[in-house]
């Protein structure tokens, strides 16, 4: 890409799909994009560069292949359980996640495909406009995993579908297909599985030939919502990784390793 500007991604793919459509895609071969140590701090930064990139009109955020992104993978929160210094520095990475595309002056649209969990949710959920699939298998996981649903949920989940539907599905971490996340009013539109990524450019590709400075303040302005919520976030997020340091985060990593349910204390 021309100014070298999104070289240093390697978790990243990241190209045009279009004029001015700059296409972000998280690429973890044979781990359904599960997102480790790397990948976690460029899903932060990505839209800081895509924001200060004047070529970038829209973007559009999808995963490789046939699945969105399965979550953080188990060798970074086990990395979080034991040391001080990462659990520190992947809070933070997961706070700039969030406000990062919350504060992206560009549209951001995505498409989900397959398991849309964790991190990849939060991008996924918090995108100007979403897409899923019919059976794509959206589930937040943090509850699932023994510590407190941080990050996005606390600020974006009651807002797009209600408390009521927020608490069940944080709380109980029932999986969510694409087609109930759209009666909910979870993710914007729901199409057919094969579909997904087209229809994503397509609407990627309206925004990019918009009036720039109207969509910019438009999402601006609808995204002072979710910045009025900033002090339950940040309780959120503490709450989260205060977990991690705690026995039931453990328990739910011992059971997905063991391949059986948890059984929490």
């Amino acid at each position: 890409m021309g100014s070298g500007r999104y070289d240093g991604y390697g978790r990243l793919k990241i190209d045009w799909a279009a004029d001015g459509v700059l296409r972000v895609v998280i690429s973890t071969p044979g781990k359904l994009n599960a997102v480790d140590t790397t990948g976690h701090g460029e899903l932060a930064e990505i839209w800081r560069d895509a924001d200060a990139d004047d070529e970038v009109r829209a973007v559009v955020v999808r995963g490789e292949g046939t699945a969105f992104s399965a979550g953080g993978d188990l060798a970074m929160i086990e990395e979080m359980m034991v040391d001080h210094g990462a659990r520190r520095r992947i809070m933070r990475e997961a706070r700039d996640i969030v406000m990062n595309v919350v504060n992206c002056s560009k549209p951001v649209v995505s498409a989900m495909q397959g398991p849309v969990v964790g991190a990849g949710l939060a991008v996924a959920l918090l995108a100007d406009i979403s897409v899923a699939g019919r059976t794509a298998k959206i589930i937040d996981g943090h509850t699932r995993l023994g510590v407190a649903a941080g990050d996005h949920a606390a600020i974006v989940w009651p807002l797009l579908c209600g408390m009521a539907k927020a608490k069940y599905y944080l709380l109980l971490n029932d999986v969510l297909t694409g087609e109930e996340a759209e009666r909910i009013g979870l993710v914007s539109l729901c199409v057919d599985d094969g579909e997904v990524h087209e229809r994503a450019l397509e609407i990627a590709g309206r925004l990019a030939a918009g009036p720039a400075e109207a969509l910019s303040f438009t999402k601006h302005a609808l995204n002072n919502w979710l910045r009025l919520a900033g002090p339950s976030f940040d309780a959120s997020l503490a709450m989260e990784f205060f977990g991690f340091s705690g026995p039931d985060v453990r328990e739910g990593v011992s059971a997905i390793r063991e391949k059986r349910p948890p059984r929490f204390g």
